[in-house]
């Protein structure tokens, strides 16, 4: 398989990621409850001491002093974005069955350094979770920098979430290793636009039916379901809203719902009404932008976009009218595929320009 590859290039410090599970561990164990740990996104800690998560976009931020950071996290953990100061950020793995600590930065110099985490894939088969960061001995965090203003979530299925798209191959099959949220239209957005996200999606997730499911829906399986809880795999925690109220919600979903052929367009229309209600109910100060795209096209991308249309354009005439519609521009191949026939890197690029000027005009963040 042809992958991207990530390089990681600075000129004052050998950043290097290679798992160990040399133990007990030596420096100093920073716990995950540390008031100094700033946490972007759905965790559960309801084990204080082992925060979990799924969602594609966690954050875990750190400013530390000394010349090293090592991240613990349960085996198999899946992947992560650090960026350590300013340097280009790059990816670490903790995917080994039995490693669980990973050196991110070593050799820096002597002083305070910042460490951003990102979590960027899903995963609700692999269940992470967080134990702490290793510090050189003497060592301390110290209060991280301020999180930008500006407060998006974004709710989405496998185009959110990344998927293959470190791939150059479209019919490659889903791997962990090629999915990157990080490289997304949404998080890449973000960055332009100087905002946080909270992320909620998963791959082959609909608003009435998940791929390949029947005509009738999946209502067990679907992002109606699932916007209520912290974790993907696990519903013993409902969400609690009022940790995070964003300014703006952006929503893309409806390509797995149309999949397969195997749809009703009545049953898609109902439930984005009912899934508007419920978000607006989490999310009363917030504009929603209903987005469209980049997969569909044919028959099903005109579905798509006349139901959209016409479910806005209802909630406006009744009172609603904060809500609003983007399409983005279809993808062709004519800047590649990701795996499985996902956006590629450039497609990425390519949505992440087109929703972040009508972001910037619609929020007026200039």
């Amino acid at each position: 398989m042809r992958r991207i590859i990530l390089l990681l290039s600075a000129a004052f410090a050998a950043f290097t990621a290679q798992a160990s599970t040399t133990l007990p561990l030596q420096g100093t164990v920073v716990s995950p409850t540390d008031r100094n740990i700033q946490y972007v996104g759905r965790i559960c800690f309801q084990n204080p001491e082992r925060p979990r998560f799924t969602f594609p976009g966690t954050q875990i931020n750190i400013a530390f002093t000394g010349t090293s950071v090592k991240l613990w996290a349960k085996p198999r953990s899946g992947y992560f974005m650090a960026q350590v100061d300013k340097a280009e950020p790059f990816k670490v793995a903790l995917m080994g069955e039995r490693d669980s600590v990973v050196t991110v930065a070593t050799a820096l110099p002597q002083g305070e350094h910042t460490l951003r985490l990102m979590y960027v894939i899903e995963g609700y088969d692999l269940k992470p979770d967080f134990r702490g960061f290793i510090l050189d001995r003497g060592a301390r965090l110290l209060p991280p920098p301020a999180l930008p203003g500006r407060t998006i979530e974004f709710i989405g299925n496998s185009i959110t979430c990344g998927y293959g798209n470190e791939s150059t191959e479209m019919t490659d099959p889903f791997e962990y290793e090629t999915e990157n949220h990080y490289l997304t239209y949404a998080q890449l957005t973000c960055r332009s636009l100087d905002a946080v996200a909270h992320v909620v999606a998963r791959s082959g997730i609909g608003v009435y039916r998940s791929y390949g499911g029947p005509k009738a829906g999946t209502p067990d399986n679907v992002m109606t379901t699932e916007y209520e809880y912290t974790n993907l795999y696990d519903r013993s925690e409902r969400w609690d809203f009022s940790r995070f109220q964003p300014q703006l919600v952006c929503i893309n979903l409806g390509t797995n719902d149309l999949s397969t052929n195997n749809y009703d367009a009545r049953l898609l229309r109902q439930a984005y009404v009912r899934f508007l209600k419920q978000v607006r109910g989490h999310n009363p100060k917030a504009k929603i932008v209903y987005l469209c795209g980049s997969m569909l096209n044919g028959k099903e991308l005109d579905i798509a976009r006349k139901t959209l249309d016409s479910v806005v354009d209802e909630a406006r005439k009744g009172g609603d009218t904060e809500v609003y519609r983007f399409d983005f521009t279809p993808q062709t191949g004519d800047i590649g595929y990701g795996a499985s026939w996902h956006p590629s890197q450039w497609q990425h690029q390519k949505m992440a320009a087109e929703l972040t000027a009508y972001l910037r005009s619609l929020m007026k963040w200039f």
